[in-house]
């Protein structure tokens, strides 16, 4: 085992708690004070990380238990740590909340107490004390004794109203022996704004700086930095990747880059870099082509369905990616850019829209239905992604719909449980793409059946 960078875990009870807002507060706050802070995000998510970079000026890499090998987590690790004295991670969801199967220490995998568990890392509870006095202690205690691998350090209590019903709240912890971190007042200069997926992009906010600002100022005044720095501890995990976590699927990769097409995973990209694959990044929406001698174009999920208009109507995007699929370039798209291989989009008001018709698909949006969770894949011919039979570990998140699609399916599909889940996605000659967005390769055995649902 190898000590790793010292790092602690921004928790809560459950989504909706304001953990992504005091993570975002507490990195820009110490990056005031002259602190090195780098960040993680617990699990699968494209759209916190960016904030997280915006708030650190750092690369923000995702930690998955459940998607991740070890060896790839260690990697991960090691990564986001480099040139930092300290790493703060954001977790997913409720502390506890995972995947239905259970890791080596019993916890759900893919949670962020699954995370701690692994690593070591402390745990800083974010609680909501709306509508909450004296239990809020009962709540926070039940999660410290919860698991022995798990070690809830502290609390940070937000959205207080009052300082009457702050002092009733530092007297329950007190009397319940659970530190107290910070307490946050609830503010409006604490919100930002959402859609269907998370919280609008950072790179579509432009008060994003300000806000980060002020709330690193806010949350200055109101938290015990010291008491939170001195929670903190090196990790340790052991091993490193010696492999990328996905095939580079070619040696001259293009990938879109803009706010439609946002959703891929620092790590993966530079991994890619590290065994030789140089990577360009163009932009669809800037109506700019991939680069002419890539051998490969990634089109990555995001937004396209907000953008669809604009995508229909760029000549040299369209061309330029057309183009390099007759030239037989390997063209790859997850969930949005899946959506765009199609030949048209429909979005939520019913308006059909041009794409780039390499794939015989339609998608929509019009009778929105969302499909969340972790998924196996197992590759169902051989390509880019591998030889036929490859496994990855992957996640699904989508509102869309695929209709009249053809042509061969490029995955079989089985649930985080095990149970088989049917096919995904479709492949016509050099051209794939699914729904899912692959995270690591698998290359273990399990029990997992591949095939229809039932």
């Amino acid at each position: 085992m190898t000590a790793g960078p010292a790092g602690l875990l921004i928790a809560a009870p459950a989504s909706g708690s304001g953990k992504t807002i005091v993570t975002l507060a507490l990195l820009r706050h110490l990056r005031h004070r002259g602190h090195r802070v780098a960040s993680i995000k617990v699990g699968p998510d494209y759209i916190d990380p960016a904030f997280h970079e915006a708030a650190t000026g750092r690369a923000c890499l995702n930690l998955d238990s459940w998607a991740m090998r070890e060896q790839t987590l260690a990697a991960a690790l090691r990564q986001a740590g480099s040139d930092a004295e300290l790493i703060v991670g954001e977790g997913v969801m409720g502390l506890f909340d995972g995947a239905v199967v259970r890791d080596r220490y019993g916890l759900p995998a893919g949670s962020t107490a699954a995370l701690a568990a692994l690593t070591g890392w402390p745990v800083v509870l974010v609680v909501d004390c709306q509508g909450m006095g004296a239990s809020v202690a009962a709540l926070a205690k039940g999660f410290q004794g919860f698991h022995e691998a798990v070690r809830v350090q502290g609390v940070i209590l937000n959205a207080v109203a009052s300082d009457r019903h702050e002092g009733l709240l530092r007297e329950a912890c007190h009397g319940a022996e659970l530190p107290v971190i910070g307490v946050l007042r609830r503010d409006p200069a604490l919100q930002r704004p959402s859609r269907h997926l998370g919280l609008v992009q950072a790179g579509e906010d432009p008060a994003l700086e300000p806000f980060l600002d002020t709330a690193a100022d806010l949350l200055g005044q109101r938290i015990d930095t010291a008491a939170l720095l001195a929670t903190a501890r090196p990790a340790v995990l052991s091993g490193g990747a010696s492999d990328p976590p996905l095939p580079p699927l070619g040696q001259r990769i293009a990938v879109a880059r803009d706010t439609a097409f946002a959703f891929s995973y620092p790590f993966v990209l530079d991994a890619w870099r590290r065994v030789g694959a140089e990577i360009s990044l163009f932009s669809p929406l800037a109506d700019e082509a991939p680069d002419s001698e890539a051998d490969a174009v990634y089109l990555p999920g995001g937004y396209p369905e907000l953008h669809a208009e604009t995508l229909a109507a760029n000549r040299r995007f369209r061309e330029g990616v057309t183009d390099a699929a007759a030239a037989g370039a390997v063209i790859y798209g997850e969930c949005g850019g899946y959506m765009v291989l199609g030949r048209g989009l429909e979005d939520g008001e019913g308006r059909h829209h041009e794409m780039l018709g390499l794939l015989p698909m339609e998608s929509s949006l019009r009778n929105a239905r969302r499909s969340l969770g972790y998924r196996h894949a197992k590759l169902h011919s051989a390509g880019a992604l591998g030889p036929a039979g490859a496994t990855f570990r992957a996640h699904e998140f989508h509102y869309a719909s695929v209709s009249a699609a053809g042509g061969e399916p490029l995955f079989q599909v089985a649930l985080a449980s095990g149970e088989p889940g049917g096919t995904a996605g479709q492949r016509l000659g050099a051209v794939m793409g699914s729904f899912l967005h692959l995270v690591d390769s698998e290359n273990r055995a399990d029990k997992t059946t591949y095939g229809r649902e039932t």
